[in-house]
């Protein structure tokens, strides 16, 4: 063994080896102190970046099952994303279950976390997502991190998927609408609302389809120049609505997309819709209708095979929230096969 001195045979060392750990302990001193001297390495994603982009990620997170960040950070880092997630909760698992533990972050929790990255010069993101925030100082807090990112990268994507409320009902705080609509919805590149959102955000009451083209073109006026309605009952028919105005001032492109109703309920699928659609409107940043296909394709085959599943499993889908299948379905995350067009308005 070279370099080791050991005891000889005929002359054990009788020392208690407790006299060795003060030299250990001064080598390894010595040692650390040069280390932090040196200059910190590099850090590979903002040194040797990938094609798509670096995306920090404010939402929820559960211990088990797929909701929030949980359901957003492994399909981007499939589509090539190196992705950074802030929990804005922790939980055991989601609130749809007969009990839950765990914390919420505030907004100064949250601050402390930016300043962390900030000392170390670690704000470099092309993309913001946000999703679930329970409280208006969270909020107010996530508009400070949008400022502190854009004046560091003044290209930033801004991805927001204003989560308040489904099928009339609000799960969150009523202030919390005031605030999105009048400070979030004007500093966002992307909305993603569901039609209970959306008419929140804009005072619209969408019946129809006309009423959702109107109501993209009452939140392109206010800021972001991409809009998607991820969900929009009309009659007996489930659409996605998705809005591109690509010159301020200018119609935007519009279309939709008709999805099939899966007579099941599942958690977590409005966090992943979002992601794909970040996803796949960066690698198509001029074409929204064809990110939105792939995105709704790749979600459809997430939904299908989870139902599959549970059926396989002798569960009857109908009977309860469902747990989506999404490491099972990574290949469809990553190379979707378009099954689900767009139609374009005109």
């Amino acid at each position: 063994m070279r370099g080791v001195l050991l005891p000889s045979p005929s002359r054990p060392d009788l020392r208690p080896r407790t006299a060795l750990l003060p030299i250990v302990s001064r080598s390894w001193k010595r040692s650390f102190s040069r280390r932090s001297a040196m200059a910190p390495p590099p850090i590979l994603s903002l040194a040797l970046p990938s094609e798509t982009g670096r995306v920090l990620s404010i939402q929820s997170h559960t211990v088990q099952g797929y909701v929030g960040n949980k359901s957003a950070v492994f399909p981007l880092q499939l589509l090539g994303y190196d992705v950074d997630p802030i929990n804005s909760v922790q939980f055991s698992n989601h609130t749809g279950y007969p009990t839950f533990r765990g914390q919420v972050l505030n907004g100064q929790q949250l601050w402390d976390l930016i300043e962390g990255l900030g000392a170390n010069e670690l704000l470099y993101y092309t993309h913001l997502l946000t999703g679930y925030i329970g409280s208006v100082s969270f909020l107010d807090t996530v508009l400070q991190v949008v400022e502190r990112l854009r004046s560091i990268n003044p290209g930033l994507i801004y991805v927001c998927d204003p989560v308040m409320g489904d099928e009339g009902k609000l799960y969150v705080p009523k202030e919390l609408v005031a605030v999105y609509r009048e400070k979030v919805v004007p500093v966002a590149s992307m909305l993603t609302p569901n039609q209970f959102e959306v008419e929140l955000l804009t005072g619209l009451r969408v019946t129809c389809e006309r009423d959702g083209l109107e109501a993209c073109n009452i939140l392109h006026a206010a800021g972001p120049t991409k809009v998607v309605i991820t969900s929009l009952h009309i009659e007996d028919n489930l659409l996605l609505i998705g809005s591109h105005q690509r010159v301020k001032g200018q119609p935007p492109e519009q279309f939709k997309i008709v999805i099939p109703n899966i007579p099941a309920y599942f958690t977590g699928t409005g966090d992943l819709m979002t992601a794909l659609l970040l996803g796949w409107s960066n690698k198509y940043p001029d074409n929204l209708d064809k990110a939105s296909e792939l995105a709704v394709s790749s979600l459809q085959a997430v939904l299908q095979r989870t139902v599959g599943d549970y059926e396989k499993a002798g569960f009857d889908p109908q009977s309860s929230s469902l747990e989506i299948r999404l490491i099972q379905s990574q290949d469809d995350i990553r190379s979707p096969q378009i099954k689900y067009r767009a139609e374009k308005y005109t």
